[in-house]
């Protein structure tokens, strides 16, 4: 017998699990995507230098596991002198691989962009970085936005795994209610809903966000 009334003792368990979830998700994502774009722009602009620093950095991120990356920091680290906090060590982990991700969603949206458009921009006098920041990222990001939104949510899934070190997020608070009431499949049925439903918000969220950054395509 399935008895779901049993988790309303614990709904503010799973809320708060929920509200940590959020918003790591929100502080990641911003500091993901300012990490990819500066990322995306040196491998794009930048000497050889700095852009084999930054591709050793994306491969190393996007060919080793996110959990093993999350332990290597949290775990791996205080062996260097550098203690973290379970939430620290998330943050940290999972800005770094959402900006590994995105450098390269955001370095194919650089590359789709004319070199007409610099050389336009050069001859209106516009120094390098108001270059970049009025005439290549806003047409880059547009035609990238849909993958780079998908990919922020994949993290948000992904950070379901900082449980393991005992961050007080949604998952934890289910194995924490299945573990008190042994009601596992209400558990993390309610859970999986919670993360399906926060997905659809995080889409819809994206989605509007997006129309109203280029809705000045819309006037042309």
């Amino acid at each position: 017998m399935l008895y779901f009334s049993d988790l309303l003792q614990y709904s503010d368990v799973f809320f708060s699990g929920l509200m940590t979830t959020v918003l790591l998700t929100v502080l990641t994502t911003f500091l993901g995507i300012a990490l990819g774009t500066s990322c995306a722009a040196i491998r794009q602009y930048g000497n050889k230098a700095s852009q084999s620093v930054v591709a050793v950095y994306v491969e190393i991120i996007r060919n080793t596991p996110f959990i093993v990356q999350l332990f290597f920091i949290f775990f791996g680290l205080p062996s260097l002198g550098m203690k973290l906090s379970p939430w620290e060590a998330s943050m940290i982990a999972l800005t770094i691989n959402l900006g590994a991700y995105s450098t390269e969603i955001i370095r194919a949206g650089l590359g789709s962009i004319s070199k007409g458009q610099m050389e336009a921009a050069k001859v209106l006098g516009l120094s390098f970085c108001q270059t970049l920041t009025r005439v290549i990222f806003t047409p880059a990001f547009e035609k990238i936005y849909p993958a780079l939104t998908s990919q922020c949510i994949i993290v948000m899934l992904g950070s379901a795994v900082i449980s393991q070190i005992s961050v007080e997020d949604l998952t934890y608070a289910a194995n924490l209610v299945q573990s008190r009431n042994f009601r596992a499949f209400e558990s993390y049925f309610v859970t999986a809903l919670l993360y399906l439903g926060l997905s659809i918000l995080l889409r819809f969220a994206f989605n509007t966000v997006g129309k109203r950054l280029f809705a000045y395509r819309s006037t042309q």
